[in-house]
């Protein structure tokens, strides 16, 4: 039964349709696994087995009668704390939100349930989401199964570390700095972060009913196919009940398409953001499969611009983005400690934190670029369809909980600026590009290794129709070897 554990989501769901399982068999094998497992790795944080029982009853029932349930009727989920379940906690790994209780389903998580997915648990994230690791007062630190010595990644470190270890049929994370893509990355899943404000985000914020989207932040599916990323984007995407009334979504399809002739550029590295060798040579090994497809491949292509002003912009948009969810008395406190620093002061943590208090008129500036970037990338996507890069500087690296400051992260022997591995995310990020992360195999050391593919704005089909692509030629998930 292990197996079945490690299926994907869209096998599973053919397995219950087929009545090979049943939905109420294949939670309780999930359960298991969580109360087997789940203590060591300490991914599921909230459980509500006893809701995801009596569903799968339902289900049961429903699909017995032959009613259509949807795609993924009866495949076991769980979702990352931060969503809005209700009767639950969305606290966002903060002390101070410890006693909020979602009143009603975050909208994703409303069309999840209506194409059958049972959803029995919430997983793990960094205080108010802000970190590559995934640890909070509330409910501790996640460990990665193939190491548990290392990290899962954040701010979605529950939600992949889940995944991996077959503790759950399908996830949904966010992203603003990598948070759906680094955990896919460290612990060898498929995650998909989509075009800006594709997903409605109404349901995954902090307390308070908001209906603004944070600026770059997103929400997306991940899963162990990218069949799965596939079906779970096409159901939460789409615009929210006031566009819905002038717009209607149409996205570029794969479907039809093939590798050959595909045009491919690649960067594999960059010295704003080195990255260790072997994962350059994993996004030099996705480059060789596509050519040997019939791609055209590109390893010179870059946009117009520089990348180390595109990371400047993003880094200003991002950290102002961040310190907006900070509580009013710390705001307040950081706005004083940056009004009395030297204004010669150029270091780079004074400009991380003249960014968390920018006035409007420096965000504007800021936005300004963001856009003249988006247009760069617009023009460049007219000679290529996508473009593979590194997601993270290494593989899965070990627990560090000390100051921020104090971080480091080895890269090939080098002691690098612990988040300096953002560039790789905020690259397309800022410019609202989608984004697909796929498995490499493992390395020497056991550690999973992700390469990104990213399309241009809307792309998301394309992205994910690559990486299926490349599913099917090998490059696949590949369970931790001690969760059989």
């Amino acid at each position: 039964m292990s197996d079945l554990a490690f299926a994907s989501a869209t096998e599973l769901a053919a397995k219950i349709k087929a009545k090979e399982i049943s939905a109420a068999e294949l939670l309780e094998l999930y359960l298991q696994r969580v109360d087997q497992f789940n203590p060591d790795i300490n991914a599921v944080v909230v459980d509500i087995r006893e809701e995801a029982r009596q569903q799968a009853q339902a289900i049961d029932a429903a699909l017995a009668k032959g009613d259509d349930l949807g795609p993924m009727a009866g495949v076991p989920m769980t979702v990352k704390e931060s969503y809005n379940v209700a009767g639950t906690p969305t606290t966002f790994g903060n002390p101070d939100w410890r006693d909020n209780i979602a009143a009603e389903d975050a909208e994703s998580v409303k069309k999840l349930k209506g194409i059958g997915l049972n959803i029995f648990g919430k997983t793990n994230v960094p205080l108010s989401l802000a970190d590559f690791q995934s640890y909070n007062e509330i409910y501790g630190t996640t460990n990665n199964p193939y190491d548990l010595s290392r990290v899962p990644g954040g701010s979605s470190g529950g939600s992949a570390a889940a995944l991996a270890a077959g503790l759950t049929g399908m996830e949904i994370g966010s992203d603003i700095g990598g948070s759906i893509r680094n955990p896919a990355h460290f612990c060898g899943i498929f995650g998909h972060k989509p075009t800006f404000d594709l997903l409605w985000l109404r349901g995954h914020s902090p307390p308070g009913d908001l209906r603004a989207p944070g600026d770059i932040s997103v929400i997306g599916p991940m899963a162990r196919s990218a069949a799965d990323l596939q079906t779970t984007l096409q159901t939460m995407a789409g615009p929210d009940d006031i566009r819905q009334r002038g717009f209607q979504l149409n996205l570029p399809e794969w479907q039809g398409r093939s590798l050959k002739g595909l045009r491919v550029a690649v960067w594999k590295n960059d010295v704003n953001a080195p990255v260790a060798a072997e994962v350059e040579a994993r996004v030099a090994l996705v480059a060789q499969a596509l050519k040997d497809a019939g791609a055209i491949i590109d390893e010179d292509a870059r946009p117009a611009f520089d990348a180390a002003a595109s990371h400047d912009t993003y880094q200003n948009l991002l950290h102002a983005t961040m310190s907006a969810r900070m509580p009013e008395a710390s705001y307040d406190s950081l706005k004083a400690y940056v009004d009395e620093l030297d204004p010669n002061d150029r270091s780079q943590k004074a400009k991380v934190l003249r960014a968390q208090v920018a006035n409007f008129k420096q965000w504007t500036t800021a936005n300004e670029a963001r856009h003249q970037l988006r247009w760069q990338w617009h023009e460049f996507f007219k000679s290529y369809d996508v473009l593979i890069t590194p997601m993270m500087a290494t593989a899965a690296f070990e627990h560090d909980h000390s100051n921020f400051s104090e971080r480091t992260v080895l890269v090939d022997n080098q002691q690098r600026p612990y988040f300096e591995q953002v560039f790789w995310a905020g690259l397309t990020g800022v410019a609202y590009l989608p984004s697909t992360v796929i498995p490499t195999s493992l390395n020497d050391a056991g550690l999973p290794i992700g390469v990104q593919i990213v399309g241009q704005e809307y792309d998301d089909l394309i992205t994910i129709g690559v990486a299926g692509e490349l599913e099917a030629m090998g490059f696949t998930f590949t369970p931790p070897p001690n969760y059989s």
